[in-house]
């Protein structure tokens, strides 16, 4: 099957011509001239970036995946590639219906009318690795039903082996494809599809998205039912909303699209800044309105996580960058070790206050992330930077938001809508709410500790007077040691005397 299937990615290649754009990075361009006298009856009238957003398609949903997921290292691709695999959709048919319930029979162990009241025979989605179904519980209640696609491990495994080894090839015949780091790229998808494989995993990503969310006036997210769920299964509560691309719909039901635009912005700052754990894969298809207005999440496959350490990084980056202090953002990518500490602070302020200036006080219909993206990391090329791995998702999701934020309010102010979050965030981080919660926090653990100080003290000074006694040993030992290495250099002495004395014999007594 791996044969056949590099049979058919070779073809697909040649036939959209990705052949020339590797061939390209030959600075002589022999090699072009050359393949091109073989291949003499090729004609492409696409540009390159098409050709190779079409041949991603042509090739199947891993290959459509792994484009999405290069769309957003705009630091690796140049612009018109990264913009040309922005536009990948997954445009996967379903599976036909006896597939997806022999897997929940399967799963559950009896007929699929036994775990089901109602069970609807039409999927609702489909994608590359599962597809959903409507269903009813024995109690009435409306679920979900997300069912795995049959056999999408032996798949994605192949393909997965095909790109590690075109990676890996990549690096070998053309050395300046390192700096892209082919192979590292194809790891980090690997991860992230493999992740998507595990369903009881998604199932945990919605718990604990609902629990961050509990009681919310912004965001819904839907229960689990976790006695239906399994590796290949995750049932869930169904929900009802309209569709956030639907905009004429959302003003038929009365929502304000200024309001919802502001509360999403909110709803990002918050997953991030808040709960370090944020929905990375927030395109359209994933997110619903309800008719009270508030967000509906969906799929969540796809989640982002950030340290503490990453949290304050990028609040005070955000911060600074409001109030356009740029010496400061700076100062702080070198603090953080993400440029080099020999890189000098004023050239590197003024080449962010090039890429930031000129977007400042402008609506985001006039403002392109993307592009604003793209010079920020020509500049970290510039200066060095390395690309942090864990914020790869969080640029994706900038995306995004991006794309959803001109369909809802295009004169929506970024910049005044999330400042007074970021400053109430930052206040309740270094104030003295702050220092309570800290308290709060770390109590349990000082109640358990306070009881066992006396032991510790004695254990402290035992392990001092260990440390003393240790210290002694090692001191007469080095004395030890200074006398034997004193009496080995006169040794040393006296049998250079008595050499010298037998040489003098030896030579000049005879």
């Amino acid at each position: 099957m791996r044969l056949f299937r590099l049979v058919k990615i070779v073809s697909v290649s040649l036939r959209f011509g990705l052949d020339r754009m590797i061939l390209a990075a030959d600075p002589s361009g022999t090699l072009v001239r050359v393949w091109g006298l073989l291949f003499f009856w090729r004609r492409f009238a696409d540009p390159r970036a098409v050709r190779l957003r079409k041949a991603l398609e042509s090739l199947g949903p891993i290959f459509v995946k792994f484009g999405q997921m290069l769309s957003t290292r705009r630091d690796l691709l140049p612009p018109d590639i990264a913009d040309e695999l922005a536009l990948l959709q997954d445009r996967v048919p379903p599976f036909p219906i006896d597939q997806a319930i022999k897997v929940l029979e399967d799963y559950y162990g009896k007929p699929v009318d036994e775990v089901f009241a109602g069970f609807t025979r039409e999927p609702v989605a489909s994608a590359s690795v599962a597809q959903v179904h409507f269903a009813e519980l024995h109690d009435g209640t409306e679920v979900a039903v997300k069912i795995l696609r049959p056999g999408i491990e032996r798949v994605i495994a192949h393909d997965l082996a095909l790109l590690d080894v075109a990676a890996t090839a990549l690096e070998k015949l053309w050395p300046a494809s390192r700096r892209l780091k082919p192979r590292e790229v194809v790891g980090e998808f690997a991860k992230h599809l493999r992740d998507e494989l595990d369903l009881m995993r998604e199932a945990a990503n919605c718990s604990q998205l609902r629990r961050n969310f509990k009681d919310s006036n912004l965001l819904i997210v839907p229960e689990v039912h976790w006695d239906y769920c399994g590796k290949s299964v995750m049932v869930m509560q169904r929900m009802h909303g309209i569709p956030i691309s639907r905009i004429e719909a959302l003003k038929a039901q009365g929502t304000n699209l200024s309001d919802l635009s502001m509360a999403g912005v909110e709803i990002f700052f918050t997953q991030v800044f808040r709960d370090g754990f944020f929905h990375a894969d927030m395109h359209p298809g994933n997110i619903m309105v309800a008719a009270d207005s508030r967000y509906i999440a969906l799929d969540f496959g796809i989640m982002g996580t950030l340290t503490d350490v990453d949290k304050n990084y990028l609040a005070q980056n955000f911060l600074a960058f409001f109030q356009r202090d740029y010496k400061r953002v700076a100062q702080a990518h070198i603090d953080a070790g993400w440029v080099p500490p020999h890189t000098r602070v004023d050239e590197f302020e003024s080449a962010i206050r090039a890429v930031c200036e000129p977007i400042f006080d402008k609506p985001l219909k006039d403002i392109s992330f993307g592009k604003t993206l793209l010079r920020l990391f020509q500049t970290a090329r510039r200066f060095e930077m390395e690309v942090q791995p864990q914020l790869v998702l969080l640029q994706k999701t900038l995306l995004n938001i991006e794309g959803l934020g001109r369909q809802l309010d295009p004169e929506l102010d970024l910049w005044k809508t999330a400042k007074p979050f970021l400053e109430r965030w930052m206040n309740e981080q270094i104030g003295w709410r702050a220092l309570v919660r800290h308290v709060k926090e770390e109590a349990p653990s000082w109640a358990m500790a306070i009881p066992q100080l006396p032991r510790l003290v004695h254990h402290a000074l035992d392990t001092r007077d260990q440390q003393i006694e240790m210290q002694k040993e090692m001191a007469r030992l080095a004395r030890a040691h200074r006398r034997q290495h004193r009496r080995f250099n006169a040794l040393l002495v006296i049998l250079l005397i008595v050499i010298g004395v037998e040489l003098w014999h030896l030579f000049f007594l005879r």
